[in-house]
């Protein structure tokens, strides 16, 4: 056992760096209780470890006295002038007490007190070396499973990856090696664990932390992340320096960079997107690729209302509410789409319009135009069709009916010699086209909405 003990405790001390002196110390404690079984209740008992060959011994404490009365704590002048030859009265004295074969009694109690105090000095080491990486990016191999949480080797310390930091979208294999954030160390000097996570939204920070150097060196900043775990992360990115692309630079030489941390994320989409403090490019570009008609911003409830086409609702709102939801977590806006309604012209709009073109007749008043257009002569045309004493029927025009009828017709011959007249008919000609820097091609421009949209697309990585 001795033996074996020494080397139990080189192989801890080498292969997991834990201090030998620390669990020694602890062992001997753990064999004080089997001292006692063994030589009875002393008043004071201590037991030492043989750093060399490992042979255990015990020590008692006891009173030096003339006359001895309490065995287990006292010890007679003359047995004490034997360890120490100036021993005195009333002199506390520690001699000696290992009981025969005692090395053989406390072989398993030594077993277990060292398994114990292996484990408390991992987790005081743990503590240590930990404490101050939390947010770091670790690689380990899975182990194991305890129920649906993973078990993670990290070398010397082994961490748990639980079921509330997973992603639901993978799985994972033994002896398989996966990246993990540091999310915890949970506990205290004297009994810690490392809690891991991939479902974290800085887990995704840390992976273009490491990526893209721009980011790294403080050159670009990320504003903000939004990441329904396994599905799509939207990132806002902002750079410091105006001659560096914030997006372009994230995205990679083509598109290396953002390939890396999707294929560690397992293909889970990232959308990275050019933050803007103006809210309105800020949500125009977070929508992407949907193309955005019309936004009402109401800064007093921080809601923004979008209008898109029919045909862009589904895109701009994603699976399952996806794209809307991600742009609000994003932007910290609530965020609600709609699909912008063709506009329709009403019966009161219509009446509107036939009353107001009757008007427009020379020799028609308003009031005559409006009860023309009641009693359904809408047109010039239909006014044309009926006769004097068909007009004469309707109220409010009884004695004006001659007249009204008279201003139709000649409308209605000046409109035909307009029709017949070349001088009248004729389109003036064309003017000839600009050439050179002064010619303005319509087609080359675009609209402020468009140009807005032109430039608000984000870069995907599927």
């Amino acid at each position: 056992m001795n033996a074996e003990f020494i080397a139990s405790m080189e192989y801890w001390e080498r292969e997991k760096g834990l201090d030998r002196e620390i669990l020694i110390s602890a062992v001997e404690d753990a064999m004080v209780s089997a001292a006692k079984r063994a030589v009875g209740p002393a008043r004071e008992l201590r037991c030492e470890i043989d750093r060399k060959d490992g042979d255990i011994r015990a020590f008692a404490t006891l009173i030096v006295v003339e006359s001895v009365t309490d065995k287990q704590n006292e010890i007679s002048l003359d047995s004490a002038q034997r360890f120490k030859p100036d021993a005195q009265l009333e002199e506390e004295l520690e001699v000696e007490v290992t009981p025969k074969n005692f090395g053989r009694i406390a072989s398993q109690n030594a077993k277990q007190a060292l398994m114990q105090a292996i484990r408390r000095a991992e987790k005081a080491l743990i503590y240590t070396e930990f404490k101050d990486r939390v947010g770091d990016i670790v690689s380990g191999e899975v182990r194991g499973f305890d129920r649906s949480d993973v078990l993670v080797d990290l070398g010397k310390f082994e961490a748990l990856l639980p079921n509330r930091e997973r992603v639901p979208t993978e799985e994972y294999q033994r002896g398989e090696r996966i990246r993990c954030l540091v999310k915890a160390v949970e506990g205290s000097d004297s009994s810690s664990e490392i809690i891991l996570s991939r479902r974290d939204s800085d887990f995704v920070l840390k992976l273009f932390q490491l990526e893209v150097s721009e980011i790294n060196d403080g050159t670009i900043e990320i504003k903000a992340i939004a990441r329904e775990p396994g599905f799509r992360t939207k990132l806002a990115v902002h750079s410091r320096d105006e001659k560096v692309d914030p997006v372009g630079a994230c995205v990679g030489l083509r598109g290396q960079r953002v390939k890396n941390i999707v294929r560690e994320l397992n293909n889970e989409k990232i959308d990275i997107i050019r933050w803007d403090e103006d809210v309105e490019t800020y949500v125009t570009n977070s929508l992407a690729p949907a193309q955005i008609k019309r936004l009402e911003i109401q800064q007093d409830r921080k809601r923004v209302h979008v209008l898109v086409n029919p045909d862009q609702l589904s895109l701009a709102i994603g699976r399952r509410g996806q794209n809307a939801r991600l742009t609000s977590l994003l932007t910290g806006w609530q965020i609600d789409i709609d699909p912008e309604q063709e506009v329709r012209v009403g019966f009161e709009e219509q009446v509107a319009d036939a009353v107001d073109a009757l008007a427009s007749i020379p020799g028609i008043e308003k009031e005559q135009a409006d009860a023309l257009v009641h009693a359904g002569l809408l047109t010039l045309e239909a006014l044309n069709g009926v006769e004097a004493s068909d007009l004469a029927d309707i109220p409010g025009l009884a004695e004006h009916a001659e007249s009204v009828l008279a201003a139709a017709h000649a409308e209605k011959e000046r409109r035909s010699g307009a029709d017949t007249n070349p001088l009248i008919n004729s389109a003036p000609p064309e003017p000839e086209a600009e050439t050179g820097d002064e010619a303005a091609p319509e087609a080359e421009t675009l609209e402020p909405e468009a140009a807005e949209e032109a430039t608000a697309q984000p870069k995907e990585a599927e």
